[in-house]
């Protein structure tokens, strides 16, 4: 048989048994096993097991995965989320929808230090939602906010799944790092955006929340030092080309947990919690990075990719009519499959083709990392309206949703500039130190 109608029918069956829930990073390995004995034969594959697993769990570049997550942990748990939402609350809160804005911008701002999407939409998520509900903010503007900025998490760095991407694609963490910055400050101007045209409609959306002093102001700021400090080191030191990224992860943990002592907030179960999620994260990521590239010997023996490729750009279609379509499949995927999932299915036949059809992958890592955002919110997989709705138990799914539909559309308008001015990614990495 045809080794590409090989790779088409694994392709179908590593769907399949994920449809099943069959565990992701499985699916991959058990497909990938099976396809590569057929196209070789049992004895080469079982080897091939063996090297993949040794020089995944062996290599010294993937450890820059469970030391961000580590700082996220530490971060999470430390409280600089809920600090970083008091200081802005005290800032913008006054305004029509400043509660909704403060939010967004504690959300932008824990991005910083978390790199987790779902960390940040629960840790800001825990102190906003009870503050919007006290002064009467509608339902939908209130858990819609929460969600959307939990977003930003991955956008703005540093991103765990920007780091996945790094790996499966061999790109450079840290300018993929810096190139998230300038479109992670758009989309946090799109979602404020968004939600100032909302409450200008309907003022009873989002009612003015208290006024504070300027001396109450100032004293609030206290709270955005800690945050500052660690993003400006971790990746002003990726920027200056003073860190390598397994570097500025360690750093960022280190600096993290310092901040923690100094404030006097260290416990035993704050360092045990933080080390075994931590531990339980970095297990199912590398267990799925075993299968991803498993799966990935056996499509690059089937020579799916590079004749779907060839395909591709032999059909004569537009580039960007192209990449319009695929960034359509990934929307469509969003709604149905979890992130990291869509990026360990699709990644090794889209990226040759993008490649083929030379588009820029630290521009294009940057605009899945938005597609994959969109996927977060979009029913009925949505897995940061699911945090959500478990910290506003009263709110029913169908209002969160409702609430997503604005920061959905601004996050379609960020694909747009993207589209339309891909510097706005690429501008800074090409100021990056060598």
């Amino acid at each position: 048989m045809d080794p590409v109608i090989i790779g088409v029918f694994g392709l179908m069956a590593m769907v399949f048994l994920i449809m099943i829930r069959i565990p992701i990073g499985c699916a991959m390995a058990l497909v990938g096993l099976a396809g590569f004995s057929i196209l070789s034969s049992p004895y080469a594959a079982f080897s091939m097991l063996g090297m993949v697993t040794y020089q995944t769990v062996s290599s010294y570049a993937l450890t820059v995965i469970p030391l961000f997550f580590l700082m996220g942990q530490l971060a999470s748990q430390s409280g600089m989320g809920i600090e970083l939402y008091r200081t802005v609350h005290h800032w913008i809160g006054f305004m029509p929808g400043g509660l909704a804005m403060a939010t967004v911008c504690a959300c932008a701002g824990f991005a910083a230090v978390s790199g987790s999407s779902l960390a940040t939409a629960a840790t800001v998520g825990m102190v906003a939602l009870p503050e919007m509900k006290r002064f009467r903010y509608d339902d939908a503007l209130a858990t819609g906010c929460v969600a959307a900025g939990g977003t930003l998490g991955i956008l703005i760095p540093p991103s765990t799944v920007m780091v996945i991407y790094a790996i499966l694609t061999e790109q450079p963490i840290g300018t993929l790092f810096v190139a998230g910055i300038i479109p992670g400050i758009i989309l946090t101007g799109l979602f404020l955006l968004a939600i100032f045209i909302q409450t200008r409609k309907k003022p009873d959306m989002g009612p003015p929340g208290p006024k504070f002093s300027f001396a109450e102001k100032l004293e609030s700021l206290k709270g955005t030092g800690s945050v500052i400090i660690t993003f400006a080191l971790v990746v002003g030191g990726l920027y200056g080309g003073w860190f390598t990224p397994t570097e500025a992860a360690a750093f960022g943990a280190l600096i993290v947990l310092v901040i923690i002592f100094a404030k006097r907030k260290f416990t035993r179960e704050l360092l045990t919690g933080s080390l075994t999620e931590t531990a339980l994260t970095t297990a199912m990521i590398f267990t799925i990075l075993i299968g991803a590239n498993i799966f990935g010997y056996f499509m690059t023996l089937s020579d799916l990719p590079a004749t779907f490729s060839g395909w591709v750009t032999g059909t004569g279609m537009n580039r960007y009519l192209t990449m319009f379509i695929i960034c359509l499949v990934y929307i469509f995927l969003g709604c149905i499959m979890e992130g990291f999932a869509i990026m360990f299915l699709t990644l090794p036949i889209v990226f040759p083709m993008v490649m083929g059809m030379g588009f820029d992958p630290i521009w294009f890592g940057v605009l899945m990392t938005l597609l994959i955002e969109m996927g977060l919110i979009t029913p009925p997989v949505g897995m940061n309206v699911y945090v959500i709705s478990g910290v506003a138990k009263d709110v029913p799914m169908s209002t969160i949703f409702r609430g997503i539909f604005p920061f959905f559309i601004a996050m379609l308008v960020c694909v747009v500039l993207l589209f339309l001015f891909p510097q706005l990614a690429l501008f800074l990495p090409a100021t990056m130190a060598d």
